[in-house]
């Protein structure tokens, strides 16, 4: 049974198709514009539902303003945005898409890792610039080395696979342990980070960040890991101490990093993003046109579910 005569804000922009979809189950759907954006807490008690991917925090202001929320949905992995104790102290549901991204997310880091393995941005700019640098090339290959995974959710769990098609052995950490994974050949969880950190050649963030993942590739977990080895992030900034890694980047101890997310977004640590060793891209892990109409389309259908639970 289609919801009726109820209202739906959609705070950021979102694919079409999870428009379309909230709008063939008779909602109203309503875009924030720039212009309303300042007034958003005076126009949130007229919507059942809103919809936000990072850019809007809602905050526990926000929550108490909605007197009429049922549903916040948030078109992506995370929650980070989202004063999830506020909401559910208004009892008001809160819903979102880890599914939606994986895959994309999971080719990201692989790209990042490629590139940093091969020295790709530097090599690139060579060619272009007149330079031909084969003689100072010195890339890795990376069938029969260690992928060290922290989080083996979705995204981890689609990397894991990626790695083992060329070629890569895979450890893994979790505080959960997936059945499904346990059964690949090449793959192991490991029971410790410092089992981890003393065999992976390339280890790889897929956790959130919460308060015991906050800065958790630290000096000192720097200094437990191989000479040499490979740092990636495709999760969130603010997991890997920056100033730390760029101390690891200067000594050696760390190769390279591939870096798609930072603690200060857009303007990031520079003496990081400038690193010679680094690659870094501007949080476009999960952008990609089938990721974001995924995103969009899943999290819509369970805001319409939550809604339908209330009419």
């Amino acid at each position: 049974m289609a919801v009726k005569k109820m209202k739906v804000l959609i705070a950021d922009k979102i694919a079409q198709k999870g428009i379309d979809y909230l709008s063939s189950n008779g909602l109203e759907v309503d875009l924030l514009t720039d212009e309303s954006r300042p007034r958003l807490v005076e126009m949130i008690p007229d919507y059942d539902a809103i919809i936000v991917r990072s850019a809007t925090q809602v905050t526990a202001e926000l929550i108490s303003a909605g007197t009429n929320l049922k549903v916040i949905g948030r078109a992506g992995v995370g929650l980070d945005n989202i004063d999830q104790v506020a909401a559910k102290e208004h009892n008001i549901a809160v819903v979102n898409a880890p599914e939606g991204p994986s895959q994309t997310v999971a080719e990201a880091a692989l790209a990042l890792l490629l590139a940093v393995a091969r020295e790709i941005p530097r090599l690139d700019a060579g060619v272009k610039s007149g330079k031909w640098l084969k003689k100072s090339a010195k890339g890795v290959q990376l069938g029969g080395t260690t992928l060290g995974i922290i989080g083996t959710g979705l995204i981890g769990a689609n990397l894991l696979r990626l790695a083992l098609a060329i070629g890569m052995k895979v450890v893994g950490y979790d505080i959960i342990i997936y059945d499904e994974l346990v059964k690949l050949e090449n793959f192991r969880y490991v029971e410790t980070l410092d089992e981890l950190y003393a065999e992976a050649d390339v280890i790889s963030l897929h956790v959130p960040l919460i308060p015991p993942t906050k800065h958790m590739l630290n000096e000192e977990a720097f200094n437990k890991m191989k000479d040499g080895v490979i740092i990636l992030n495709c999760a969130r900034g603010g997991i890997i101490d920056e100033k730390a890694l760029v101390k690891a980047l200067d000594s050696g101890k760390v190769r390279g990093a591939g870096l798609d997310v930072f603690e200060s977004e857009p303007n990031p640590l520079a003496e990081l993003v400038n690193h010679p060793n680094v690659v870094a891209t501007p949080h476009i892990g999960a952008v990609t046109k089938a990721s974001q109409e995924n995103v969009a389309r899943i999290t819509c259908v369970k805001v319409v579910e939550e809604l339908k639970k209330v009419n």
